[in-house]
């Protein structure tokens, strides 16, 4: 392990927590925002006796942060912050996060303590697709490579061609990105006629939007890589926050020393026992220049607090299943992308990239599934003169997938292998044409 506290026992774990839980409340009466909030409460300046006691402070949401922008959430001066990211905004203003110095090397450190965990060693060299700049991907990713001691290539996003150049010829065993991208690579690989055989690469890192297991394993197949999903949000820190480890791949190790996980029902708000599925809140432990209290993370996952057979004792999240946020109504019926994606990657015949189209007919929201079908299977149909039937056959039992596991009907479009357009950084899976049409 990176750090001993990883297999801190959990009563020696639960007691630094709520040290640390305490600092917080002391840190946080400082910004506006949660001095009003507490205040109301009648909670401002108390401290609290056990971890279970945070049940009566307020919740923290992505709202709340934007509605705080540049920055009304920033808890030290000026003069000690450091570095900004932000949050893309594309469903509004950004979310600016701060850092000081210190938090910084917590980032550093907890990257590096999440690398060792997937299995980077020192000395490795580490192929960073991550895009750099205000996201926190890249430059988060970029710090724990070197506090572990490990070899950064930054190739951040896009370039692709130029990308596997130099992982042939650096020979990386490390593959940093999101899984959108690996495939992307994956794709490359084959139109530049290279095989796979002649990367090195040995581990996937990838993070920064939901995937499911059937994408997993296809990534797996096509890069001859073992994959290990990281999460990190930038409002709370970065990529960093959890990890799996190589060993059992079973949830994400959350690092509880700096993150206090709970799971709550996102519609009531009241807290779920450990294995129940429900929206991940986030308090943050140690961060100097925006601590949160309570975050919201949109994030569908579960708790699970047994020891791991790594031998890491802090509480592990299942994978995040889907995002709120991403969450579509079609007809009264609750849609998340990520099922979509893990009835088509069952589809042998279908390539992993695909996009939504949401449209509105009649007053109806309409929902389309455009899928790209293997260069090979075209192939083989095309010489046996059914291609169009097979197209129509297979359209039809993808309809029924869907019906059957959705609950609505969706309209199926296959096309041919690369029609859709490659994402060089997060996939954005929906085209929303409504307000287009209303316009």
């Amino acid at each position: 392990m990176w750090n001993a506290a990883e297999s801190m026992p959990r009563a020696e774990l639960e007691k630094l927590q709520l040290e640390l839980l305490n600092n917080t409340l002391r840190r946080i009466g400082s910004v506006p925002f949660y001095k009003e909030a507490l205040r109301e409460k009648h909670l401002l300046g108390r401290e609290i006796g056990s971890l279970a006691d945070l049940r009566q402070y307020p919740f923290t949401s992505k709202s709340q942060l934007r509605d705080q922008y540049p920055g009304g959430m920033i808890a030290v001066d000026s003069s000690q912050i450091s570095r900004f990211h932000a949050s893309s905004g594309t469903r509004g203003k950004p979310t600016l996060v701060a850092y000081t110095k210190q938090d910084l090397n917590d980032w550093a450190d907890l990257g590096a303590r999440s690398l060792y965990a997937a299995g980077v060693r020192p000395g490795d060299i580490v192929h960073n697709s991550y895009g750099y700049g205000l996201f926190t991907g890249g430059l988060g990713v970029h710090s724990a490579i070197e506090r572990l001691g490990a070899i950064a290539v930054p190739a951040s996003g896009g370039k692709t061609q130029q990308q596997i150049v130099l992982l042939k010829d650096l020979k990386a065993r490390v593959l940093c990105s999101t899984p959108s991208y690996a495939l992307h690579i994956a794709g490359a690989l084959a139109e530049m006629e290279t095989s796979v055989d002649e990367l090195s690469l040995n581990i996937g890192i990838f993070g920064a939007e939901p995937w499911t297991e059937p994408m997993r394993r296809r990534i797996e197949a096509e890069l001859n890589l073992q994959a290990i999903d990281i999460y990190g949000l930038s409002e709370i820190m970065g990529p960093g926050v959890s990890i799996e480890c190589l060993e059992a791949r079973d949830g994400l190790h959350i690092w509880e020393d700096f993150f206090l996980a709970e799971i709550i029902n996102p519609l009531t708000l009241e807290p779920l026992s450990e294995g129940e599925e429900g929206e991940l809140v986030i308090t943050t432990l140690q961060k100097e220049a925006m601590p949160l209290l309570r975050y919201r993370t949109g994030d569908l996952s579960r708790l699970i607090k047994e020891k791991c057979k790594c031998g890491r004792s802090m509480a592990r999240m299942q994978r995040v299943r889907a995002r709120l946020d991403d969450m579509l109504i079609i007809r009264g019926v609750n849609v998340y992308p990520s099922e979509i994606e893990n009835i088509l990657l069952k589809v042998d015949e279908l390539a992993p990239h695909y996009q939504l189209v949401l449209k509105r007919e009649r007053s109806l929201d309409e929902l389309s599934v455009q899928v790209e079908i293997t260069d090979d299977i075209l192939a083989r149909w095309a010489e046996v003169r059914d291609e169009s039937l097979k197209l129509n056959e297979l359209s039809e039992r993808i309809k029924v997938l869907l019906k059957e596991n959705l609950g609505i009907s969706v309209a199926v479009e296959l096309l041919p292998a690369r029609s859709i357009e490659r994402s060089q950084g997060k996939a954005s899976r929906l085209l929303d044409l409504r307000r287009t049409q209303e316009s």
